[in-house]
């Protein structure tokens, strides 16, 4: 039986935060925001190309799932994990301190 290897969080944090998009993506999601044109769209800058490599990368990690409804045409979307949803929670946290300490209204 081979061994399975347990993911390192510390790792992935690193690993997604250092990609300039990613935190973006998750965001998105976390707002509704599910279908990769959709997602294009929203973001000033961000191409198919580093999107699609992006929510790869999402989903290897087991941040994003993946659905594709059988339509014509083929739609796509890509919804949180249960570990998605907790690892957005620090997203959500980055924007709560962002609000707090840098918030240009403040006086």
């Amino acid at each position: 039986m081979e061994k399975t290897e347990t993911p390192s969080v510390k790792r992935m944090m690193e690993d997604v935060v250092g990609c300039k998009w990613s935190l973006s993506v998750i965001d998105m999601v976390q707002r509704g925001v599910n279908r990769p044109g959709a997602m294009v769209r929203e973001e000033d800058g961000l191409t198919t190309k580093v999107l699609n490599q992006r929510l790869s990368k999402l989903k290897r990690y087991r941040i994003l799932e993946r659905t594709v409804y059988p339509e014509v045409p083929p739609r796509v979307e890509y919804h949180l994990t249960e570990f998605g949803e907790a690892f957005a929670q620090i997203i959500t946290r980055i924007n709560d301190l962002q609000g707090r300490y840098f918030d240009e209204s403040r006086t």
